[in-house]
């Protein structure tokens, strides 16, 4: 007869710090860390934080402005206090963003500390990556070794798309950081049910809200479910505490919301992407249930099954576009979830180990779960939310069944997980099938190599059982660890990209070693148009691009075709123009302008004199010329040139009060043809004001009418 142990919680959970003498030095505190740890954890940890933060700077500026879009906001908001506040596209304030500002508040007081350029909009994300490693490293150290919390930060850090949006300036970074502090505070609260740590996650997932709406209550019913089923209290308490951080999540999230919506509309901006001026509007239509359903009022797509955004299902995450981005590690992720609930199921209730796994494997699930199958817009980058769960799940995961190697379904679980992680590998590099030929093979034999040893890891000594485990982290992180790699050396514009090589049946060009594709943010570019702009050779259509101070002969992915860079602020491009309706060197949906240094002399000629220098179709047609100039530039329509801001008699109105000098042609969806707001103010423009071309490009000059204008 044999008989079954209940594993006894980790060994090695840290016991609560001694308390600090009285005058201790904070530094030394920091530097040396809990008193019970080894005297090489603390720099350690503090070494491994400055290595993603140096990883991450590196080549940094080749994006350049990276998504325009932003960008222009981020520049707005150094120049006036209420851009600022409300994330308007211009300092004038003619239009915001189509999300809450939050993301932006940290890139536009770097810019202006540091002044306009690439670094100063882009290390505010460096910064929230390593912010975010740290965070995770916390919450796995509390229950396991150290060991387990530098695998965490390893496997973060080597995420294709967390290199990739950790260094871009959509707001999806600042998100990620949230939410795992968000998963933190619960955790914390858990251990002796705080009420301060759970409202501080209530306080988190608020400040979340302000950047990027809805997204943030995604995990909201896994943190309330799993505290109110397992803190150490009564059932009363456990209640009326979630209720307290639901208020504090309220409170840091509506104050924002309250003012924008009790603000006249006649002195504020418009709020981008709603149809009505409403940001209430904007969070539960276009960025709410829109994307669920896929019917965002003013979007470009969406609908349907999985409409133009890619298919739904649930194995969505492993699609050809998605996979090479976030999956990697899924496989083992979820193994080791179930592997870890298992060896848990007979701990107490109150027992924080298996709380912890519910917390990250349950948002990790919840999340996964939308993102597969929700119709509206979804692009591949967006998979970064899912990075911060699945790293401890990784970390926690392989350190606690190594703990409990001696049994045979516990050895024989970690094999699986390897051996899943291997063949997955195997097959996204295969997707890219001339990326790095051998390196497949690699991981695959690798892999299955260091599966067979975890089979008999139990009987192993500790040398070889070391030698073991050195093969399986080496295999199962080779292949994330390229696309990183390649991420990193290459430059990214435009508001949809991705990460790694070009993959067959992605978003990328099949070109090797490229791809990623320029369009939209919230918005997004059209359904299922192939990259142009990242990867492929196009002439104009490039975005008005600062010094980047990259590397000599550095492939720099999404800035090609985009013209001869030329001085500060501007590109030389010209030719038939990118993305949607962006003739003669025009923007358009999916990319922005090619400012050449004629157009942008004629457009700060007396640049002073006016409220805007100009007005343009699209928002990153708009933002390039602003980016170039320095001067306010209106975005008619907002992102799509679909929403009704502002309408003709507005814009005729600013004519006649002499605030825009000039109307740049093209730009928008399919240049303002149609029959919404921006074609009418197009073809009042065309009828009544002077043609100027510079260049490739063509103005109106609105100070100019026609003989045979009857504006």
């Amino acid at each position: 007869m044999t008989t079954t142990t209940v594993p006894a919680p980790p060994a090695d959970t840290p016991t609560p710090p001694a308390p600090d003498e009285p005058g201790q030095n904070f530094v030394r505190r920091l530097w040396r860390g809990r008193p019970e740890d080894p005297r090489w954890i603390r720099p350690a940890f503090l070494a491994t934080l400055l290595a993603i933060g140096a990883l991450y700077t590196y080549n940094l500026t080749a994006s350049g402005y990276a998504n325009s879009f932003y960008s222009a906001a981020v520049q707005a908001g150094s120049q006036s206090w209420k851009a600022f506040f409300f994330g308007s596209l211009d300092a004038a304030n003619a239009i915001t963003v189509d999300k809450p500002p939050a993301s932006l508040w940290p890139m536009a007081l770097s810019v202006r500390l540091f002044g306009l350029n690439s670094f100063a909009i882009l290390f505010p994300q460096v910064l929230m990556a390593i912010a975010t490693a740290g965070v995770l490293y916390a919450s796995v150290r509390r229950r396991f070794s150290a060991g387990a919390g530098f695998v965490t930060m390893a496997v973060l850090a080597l995420t294709p798309v967390a290199a990739l949006m950790f260094r871009f300036n959509n707001p999806d970074a600042a998100l990620a950081l949230l939410m795992a502090t968000a998963v933190y505070c619960t955790q914390r609260a858990l251990e002796k049910a705080q009420t301060k740590w759970l409202v501080w996650a209530g306080t988190a997932i608020g400040l979340a809200f302000l950047v990027k709406t809805l997204q943030a209550f995604l995990i909201l019913p896994v943190l309330a479910l799993v505290y109110v089923v397992l803190a150490p209290t009564t059932l009363r308490k456990r209640i009326g505490q979630v209720l307290l951080a639901g208020l504090a999540m309220v409170v840091a999230g509506g104050w924002w919301v309250a003012i924008v919506e009790l603000w006249p509309a006649s002195s504020r901006p418009y709020i981008g992407g709603s149809q009505n001026n409403s940001f209430l509007e904007l969070t539960f239509g276009y960025n709410g249930l829109g994307r669920i359903n896929g019917e965002e009022t003013g979007s470009v797509g969406g609908g349907g099954q999985g409409g133009g955004w890619g298919e739904t299902g649930w194995d969505r995450m492993f699609s050809s576009s998605i996979g090479g981005q976030i999956s990697w590690l899924i496989p083992a992720a979820l193994i080791l979830l179930v592997a870890a609930l298992v060896l848990t199921r007979k701990f107490q209730r109150t027992d924080t180990t298996r709380a912890t796994f519910l917390l990250w494997g349950g948002s990790l699930l919840i999340t996964m779960v939308v993102f597969s199958f929700m119709q509206g817009i979804f692009h591949e980058y967006y998979t970064v939310a899912l990075a911060p769960y699945i790293a401890p799940l990784i970390g926690m995961g392989a350190a606690l069944l190594w703990q409990e190697r001696g049994r045979m379904w516990v050895s024989l679980t970690l094999a699986a997980a390897m051996t899943a992680t291997a063949a997955w590998g195997y097959v996204l590099l295969n997707r890219s099938s001339d990326y790095y030929p051998w390196l497949k093979w690699l991981v695959l034999v690798g892999g299955l190599v260091a599966a067979l040893g975890l089979v008999f890891v139990g009987r192993l000594g500790r040398q070889l059982a070391l030698a073991v485990v050195a093969l399986g982290f080496s295999a199962g992180l080779a292949g994330p660890t390229a696309y990183t790699l390649t991420t990193l050396g290459e430059g990214h514009t435009g508001s949809i990209v991705t990460a790694g090589p070009s993959v067959q049946g992605g978003m990328g060009g099949g070109r090797p070693g490229g791809g990623g594709m320029g369009g939209g943010p919230g918005g997004g570019g059209m359904p299922g148009q192939q990259n142009q702009q990242n990867g492929q050779n196009q002439q104009g259509g490039g975005m008005a691009q600062p010094p980047t101070g990259g590397f000599p002969g550095q492939n720099q992915r999404g800035q090609q075709g985009q013209g001869q860079q030329g001085g500060p602020g501007r590109q030389n491009g010209t030719g038939d123009g990118g993305g949607m309706g962006g003739a003669g060197g025009m923007g358009g949906l999916l990319n922005g302008a090619s400012v050449s240094d004629e157009a942008k002399e004629l457009l700060e000629e007396n640049s002073g004199d006016y409220t805007w220098v100009a007005a343009a179709i699209g928002a990153q047609n708009a933002a390039s010329y602003q980016l170039s100039t320095g001067d306010p530039v209106m975005s008619i329509g907002g992102f799509n040139g679909t929403d009704p801001s502002p309408t003709l008699a507005e814009f005729k109105e600013y004519v006649a009060n002499g605030r825009i000098h000039y109307f740049i042609a093209g730009g928008g969806m399919g240049g303002g043809s149609g029959s919404g707001t921006s074609s009418q103010i197009t073809s009042w423009v065309e009828e009544n004001f002077k043609e100027v071309t510079v260049g490739s490009a063509t103005f109106y000059d609105l100070t100019q009418p026609t003989s045979s204008s009857s504006s």
